[in-house]
């Protein structure tokens, strides 16, 4: 583990440095309590039972004015450690040690392959990777402490450096006062973000990480493919794009109203132009040359510096543009015009002068600072980011539905389906307006309307797609279509239904089938379908394997009819952060679908916090970049085995009895609801104030309207990580039962997706604890209750033996030493937040009304506990 001694020696000096500064603040008696807390957990996790019980004794006797400290020493530790883990990925030491780049890994696998030349430049050509950020409540770091995180990167990167010694004690020196200012700030915002304070979030990733590093990442790229192919990408090359959710997603919401949505797309606008325009005016002091082309003489008006003429014009236009957005963002009146107003007008300018500095014979100027603008306009466009838009699908019924009994039509909404499609269709094809002139709508009503007529307002290339959740119906699709023509929409946003419950995705291909069998709506596809497949709602429906088949068997159909009907499907993937979510390492994941079905391009969600593991720094966001774009070629050009009949049958069986059970205890178990909201802080994470989303689709709902974020959020708290496993175990013991294992063992090592599943279980039991679930229980739940957590936690026990057997391993991740070194090195710190937690829990419900100190401490604990689980909703 020598490559780690960097890592170690960094999270040593992080925390040594956080204990000088809970010192000076708090005293030597309680930097000493806090080591021998963190010592008994180390003790603890190695199996000693004595210190186990010391441990479980100091925590539950402190004070009340001792919990928030206790809780925020640990809680900053971890975030301190992720830090240090997050820059150990970029550090020289690491670069140094982790051989060839994926990209470069990944063409020497195609050479092996035999893949043919013009295959693979074929593939690199139609390369169409879109990342969407959406702002999941998972994030729980505010953004004061990412700010200081970035900085402590900066720093641990300049220590790398020989520097003089007087400049590593300033180095030191800010390091210091980094984490001192972090110790005496408050780690949990006051007041829950707006959608619009989420969108401000998503475009600073974008201005401070993703800006830099797309550019970078297509130099890569670029000099691999010339390196290999001996071809450079075109121009325009956008192999990978940016959307988002941040301001569109109005699924459950009530605060993403058609005002935000609008305010978003201007902001939007207003961060790309102020973006640009600090591009252009480093041209502007660039390109002094006076050599030109004919073209750009002439475009110049034959200037004697024909670059800095033309760009100037830009860069004037670009102001000017600039202050009207920044007059309308603040709601003031403005004489400045909105001049740049499509993507074309930043595009045709710089294009002329590259072209005239290539002709000139000054390629290697063009290639410079000029050609990454080019690229950047190409990738993000005067928008910044495509704006998705997401609504429930019985929101639109229930509009039309209005419409309809106003029209003296009937109720749309209990039309069979045939009736609906016929209306629907008939609608569409008519020229005539269906909306009544002075017809008053509900306020639901009105708001689906005017979210309609925000897309109406703006350019196409300002939305990404518009997705339906809770789509079971063609007729599903078709009235989004319908309510878009008539508030004025007059371009073809393409519409995509998500299918998120197992039903919905057994039923997905028949649904998209019938509406590529009408003439109207091939017409209004123009060859190109998205669909969105839910990961976390299937996942919470039916349980993780079953899940997993439906999604695999969803998409498998989807490629075979649309290749049938000469449709590009581009499958859009609900992913979250967790591993209950459909998270876990992208590659793998990528690699793990069907063969075909990144064909038409990857569309996949980035959430919450995996948003800054994967994107907060630019060098990291390139590394995630290259990462995307290698796993993608490589599906594309290297398809993973199609699964053989007799292990599809063994899934179909695992998947029903997985299922079964899972159901059974979820919905069936009378004790199960009691259980869940004893043993978790499944309450208390109401009160965090993580997302502008509400914890619930409905407010007064129980667990089935309670949001795949927090059903998982609450499990990951706990460490039983129940909904990551449960049912699992079940349909694997009964296969194996049947005289199957050896079966499973060759799926596990030929068949990438059947190897995922059992990766993801892994990773999963590696991170719950049998012990401290446990501890959960005896603290928290009721007697009456314990019976079915201790069912819950053999469970879990079986389930963690049959993986290892089934995996052939003596120990959990054996072959993945840097995932587990990752989790060993959280564990102490880990420990005694759950340990805390559970006492805080216990005082909070004793006394009905909490005491605000304690109720900030077991917020730091929820806090806390995510960052050392990492990837926790």
């Amino acid at each position: 583990m020598d490559n780690h001694a960097a890592l170690r020696a960094n999270v040593g000096l992080l925390g040594q440095l956080l204990g000088d500064t809970i010192k000076a603040h708090h005293g030597q008696a309680f930097l000493d309590k806090i080591e021998t807390i963190r010592q008994l957990a180390k003790s603890a996790r190695q199996g000693n039972q004595d210190d186990q019980q010391q441990l479980l004794s100091t925590l539950k006797n402190l004070s009340d004015d001792e919990l928030l400290p206790v809780a925020r020493a640990f809680s900053q530790f971890l975030n301190l450690a992720n830090v240090a883990e997050q820059f150990h990925t970029i550090s020289r030491e690491y670069q140094r040690s982790a051989g060839p780049s994926p990209l470069s890994q990944m063409f020497e696998r195609l050479k092996a392959a035999d893949i043919d030349d013009n295959k693979i430049r074929d593939a690199v050509a139609a390369l169409d990777i879109e990342l969407v950020l959406t702002a999941h409540p998972t994030e729980v770091t505010r953004r004061t402490f990412i700010h200081k995180h970035v900085q402590l990167n900066d720093c641990l990167a300049a220590m790398e450096l020989d520097l003089p010694e007087a400049e590593q004690a300033e180095v030191l020196a800010r390091v210091e006062q980094l984490i001192t200012q972090a110790w005496h700030s408050n780690e949990i915002r006051s007041l829950r973000p707006t959608p619009v304070d989420e969108a401000k979030w998503g475009f600073a990733v974008i201005e401070n990480s993703l800006w830099p590093a797309l550019p970078k990442f297509i130099r890569q790229l670029d000099q691999q493919v010339h390196d290999h192919l001996g071809v450079r990408l075109p121009l325009d090359a956008a192999p990978v794009r940016f959307a988002s959710w941040m301001g569109g997603d109005r699924d459950g919401n009530p605060f993403v109203t058609a005002r935000v949505t609008r305010e978003v797309l201007l902001l939007g606008r207003w961060m790309a132009s102020s973006l640009f325009l600090n591009d252009i005016q480093e041209l502007v002091s660039e390109l002094s040359m006076s050599e030109a082309n004919r073209e750009l003489y002439i475009a110049s008006g034959e200037s004697d510096e024909p670059y800095r003429a033309v760009l100037r014009r830009l860069r004037e236009d670009l102001r000017e543009t600039l202050m009207h957005l920044n007059a309308r963002v603040q709601g003031q009146k403005t004489d400045a015009r909105d001049l740049i107003t499509a993507t074309e007008q930043l595009r045709e300018p710089l294009e002329l002068c590259y072209r005239s500095l290539q002709e000139c014979g000054l390629g290697q100027i063009a290639d410079g600072i000029l050609l990454d603008v080019i690229r950047k306009v190409a990738c993000f466009g005067i928008h910044l980011v495509k704006l998705d838009v997401r609504q429930d699908g019985d929101r639109h019924t229930q509009a039309l539905a209005e419409i309809t009994r106003y029209l003296g039509l009937g109720d749309y909404a209990n039309w069979s389906e045939s009736d609906k499609q016929a209306f629907l269709l008939n609608e569409l094809n008519s020229r005539r307006p269906l909306l009544p002139r002075q017809w008053q709508p509900s306020d639901d009503t009105r708001e689906v309307l005017d979210t309609c007529r925000v897309i109406a307002e703006h350019p196409q290339d300002a939305f990404g797609i518009y997705i339906i959740s809770m789509a079971g119906a063609p007729s599903d699709v078709l009235a989004v279509q319908l309510l878009l023509k008539e508030c004025g929409v007059d371009f073809p946003l393409p519409v995509a239904p998500l299918f998120e419950t197992l039903d919905d995705l057994n039923r997905g291909a028949e649904v998209i089938e019938q509406l590529y069998a009408l003439p109207w709506y091939r017409g209004y596809l123009q060859g190109r379908q998205f669909v969105m497949i839910g990961y976390s709602d299937s996942a919470k429906d039916a349980g993780m394997m079953a899940a997993g088949w439906a999604q695999y068997s969803a998409m498998e159909k989807l490629v075979a009819i649309s290749e049938r009907e000469e449709v590009r499907l581009t499958l859009f993937h609900g992913r979250g952060g967790s591993l209950g979510r459909g998270g876990g390492p992208a590659r793998q994941a990528i690699l793990a679908q069907p063969p075909g079905s990144t064909l038409g391009g990857l569309r996949v969600t980035e959430q919450g916090e995996m948003i800054r593991f994967k994107f907060g720094l630019p060098r990291i966001a390139i590394d995630s970049l290259t990462l995307y774009a290698s796993a993608v070629l490589e599906a594309n050009l290297l398809p993973p085995p199609e699964p053989e009949p007799q292990w599809r049958e063994l899934m179909d069986t695992m998947a029903r009895v997985s299922c079964d059970h899972y159901r059974s205890l979820i919905r069936g178990e009378s004790d199960f609801v009691p259980y869940f909201r004893a043993a978790t802080p499944e309450l208390e994470l109401g009160k965090l104030p993580l997302g502008s989303r509400p914890a619930k689709r409905k407010p007064n709902g129980g667990v089935e309207s309670l949001r795949a974020i927090p059903w998982i959020f609450a499990w990951t708290q706990n460490r039983l990580m129940l909904p990551a496993w449960l049912g699992a175990h079940k349909g694997l013991a009964q296969v194996i039962e049947g005289g199957q294992e050896s079966t499973l063992v060759a799926m596990n090592k030929r068949w990438p997706f059947f190897r995922a599943r059992l990766d993801m279980l892994e990773m999963v039991f590696l991170k719950a604890d049998l012990g401290l679930a446990a501890y959960y229980d005896s603290v928290l739940v009721p007697a009456e209750l314990k019976p079915l957590g201790v069912r819950l936690r053999e469970e879990l026990k079986a389930s963690m033996d049959l993986i290892l057997q089934l995996k052939e391993e003596a120990e959990l991740l054996s072959d993945q030493p840097w995932i587990k070194e990752s989790i060993k090195l959280r564990n102490p710190y880990t420990d005694p937040l759950n340990v805390l937690q559970a006492e805080l829990l216990k005082r909070s419900r004793q006394q009905g009304e909490i005491h605000p100190v304690l109720d900030q401490a077991l917020m730091v604990t929820i806090a806390g506990i995510a960052a050392g689980m990492r990837n926790t909703g």
